[in-house]
């Protein structure tokens, strides 16, 4: 209770509040409490943050620097897509000579891709025909070293730094990288055209004919196991690696020709070599700037 002093009647007087007063101070009350409310709310909305929203900030700051970079890695992707797609034409075309059968895969899902569905059917309509004619019973398309892995992949076809010469030169092959005395297999069957023993070049080379226009070559080796005219079946041993001819380690130069123009071997090991293998030999030989022969 509160009191006054009444100078009239010398006396103290208790302090009577009216209900309306108290209405307005219980108003006035709420009212400024939610003032303060929203002046604290202001300051930390605005310039006090959480660590979840200084978190969050961080990575959308992250995000906008990367954005151009996903931008130039789908664009990256999309013309490995269209590399991957046009090596593809080009296997079908030297083994089977016929049209990759590729379509979207998105599409396939759709009643609408019948037309290309057809042209699939079509391919593979073709490279069956020419599988039964026995066309591909001889195609090279086998490793000529056992259980190769991308790690023993060296340089393969194309214009590749010369160790002995210093200078860029055409290489016709595969270089392979394996310990000296390792069997060297045929890699389809056919009849030994040639062999030949030298210390120079490509040194001991054994060379195969397998017809249909195949022919495949195997350099540098230590010793030979066959002969010319010799009949020899897919991995056949047709002699071991070995340090002959102009090269600086062991290792085997192995050449495949169509019709007596030289292919990237590495075209002809998909079908012994798993996905993620074969696309690390793939990427490591076309990337490989030097040759060892």
């Amino acid at each position: 209770m509160q009191y006054r002093f009444d100078i009239d009647s010398f006396k103290f007087m208790r302090v009577t509040t009216s209900v309306s007063r108290w209405v307005l101070r219980a108003a006035w009350t709420i009212f400024g409490t939610m003032a303060i409310a929203a002046f604290f709310y202001t300051v930390f909305s605005f310039f006090l943050n959480t660590d979840l929203e200084r978190q969050l900030s961080r990575e959308n700051r992250m995000y906008e620097r990367l954005y151009n970079d996903f931008l130039d890695q789908q664009k990256l992707i999309g013309e490995v897509t269209d590399g991957l797609q046009e090596m593809d034409n080009d296997i079908y075309s030297q083994i089977f000579h016929a049209d990759a059968p590729s379509v979207d895969p998105v599409g396939q899902v759709k009643m609408e891709m019948s037309g290309d569905i057809d042209v699939v059917e079509k391919n593979f309509l073709a490279i069956f025909e020419r599988l039964k004619e026995g066309v591909a019973e001889n195609v090279p398309e086998r490793s000529p070293i056992a259980d190769l892995t991308y790690a023993q992949t060296g340089a393969s076809v194309g214009m590749k730094f010369n160790p002995f010469y210093k200078i860029d030169s055409q290489h016709g092959g595969l270089d392979i990288i394996a310990a000296q005395g390792e069997p060297v297999l045929a890699t389809a069957a056919g009849t030994v055209s040639d062999v030949t023993r030298s210390g120079k070049g490509l040194g001991n080379v054994v060379t195969i004919d397998h017809g249909n226009g195949y022919e495949t070559r195997y350099a540098h080796l230590s010793d030979i196991s066959v002969s010319r005219g010799q009949k020899v079946v897919a991995g056949k041993k047709v002699g071991t690696v070995g340090v002959s001819g102009n090269t600086f380690a062991p290792h085997l130069h192995y050449e495949v020709l169509y019709y007596g123009i030289p292919q990237d071997p590495v075209n002809y090991m998909f079908l012994t070599l798993g996905p993620s293998d074969y696309a690390n030999v793939a990427f490591v030989s076309a990337n490989t700037g030097q040759s060892l022969d």
